[in-house]
């Protein structure tokens, strides 16, 4: 693909995006994640409601130093490539591991849905994307937290590369194991909102999410997903079925 002409497209579509952005945070309570009849949802969607409502949606999570980086264990799925493991799937896992014989150099991000520009970005085409380096916290839904520092490619350029239509509304990310999740737009345009490639200044490691993860850093950690493989924008919220959070439990809405 012509990665470098398209780049140059950016100047001309951020303000449509910029405006979009203001629109689905007007309008976000047309369409509110499901609560099953959940008590526990209906408190997800009241938090959702409360933080689309009352606080900034381009706020920044707050950012450190280098020296401030500390130790960042790698957990949940650390090989999507192992059989047996919790969420192995069958039919993505062994596809990971072919690319991973090859240092990811045939691995393509799909990018779908709502766009004017469907297409697949290798990992060098995302390193020719203009870059942002964050060090950040995250943190976990266990109770741990953990600074580290993220190079990637903000979402919210890929996205205006593509060319997202008026009518979108959420992200989904799909990934090498049997795990997959979504966002609405005002994160997914958050401009701390990346899909990293780098940790600690060296490539992704594959417990870390290897070749490249989502970073979110306005929500709780399990939502910056990691092997993604796929990107979907849709105009309707979609839980995702057996994959996605709602239905195993998770709170799809974990800001911080």
């Amino acid at each position: 693909m012509k990665t470098n002409s398209l780049i140059t497209r950016r100047k001309a579509i951020v303000t449509g995006l910029s405006g979009g952005g203001g629109l689905v945070l007007s309008g976000c309570s047309r369409e509110l994640p499901p609560t099953y009849g959940n008590i526990l949802r209906m408190g997800d969607v009241l938090t959702y409601t409360a933080h689309r409502t009352l606080l900034p949606g381009q706020s920044l999570a707050r950012e450190y130093s280098r020296k401030d980086i500390s130790s960042f264990p790698g957990i949940g799925t650390t090989n999507p490539a192992e059989p047996g493991a919790r969420f192995y799937d069958a039919t993505h896992g062994p596809v990971y591991e072919r690319l991973r014989e090859y240092a990811f150099t045939e691995w393509r991000l799909l990018i779908e849905g709502r766009v004017a520009q469907p297409g697949s970005y290798s990992l060098a085409d995302l390193k020719r994307f203009h870059m942002r380096t964050q060090i950040t916290r995250h943190t976990c839904e266990e109770g741990w937290s953990a600074i580290g520092e993220w190079t990637g490619v903000p979402l919210s350029l890929l996205l205006e590369v593509a060319g997202v239509l008026p009518s979108a509304r959420f992200v989904s990310f799909y990934q090498f194991d049997d795990i997959a999740d979504s966002i609405d737009m005002v994160d997914a345009l958050h401009p701390q909102t990346i899909l990293a490639y780098g940790m600690n200044g060296r490539d992704l490691s594959i417990p870390h999410g290897a070749p490249v993860r989502l970073r979110m850093e306005k929500q709780l950690g399990y939502k910056s997903v990691k092997y993604l493989r796929r990107i979907v924008v849709t105009n309707e919220f979609d839980d995702l079925g057996k994959s996605g959070l709602i239905q195993n439990g998770w709170s799809w809405y974990a800001g911080i």
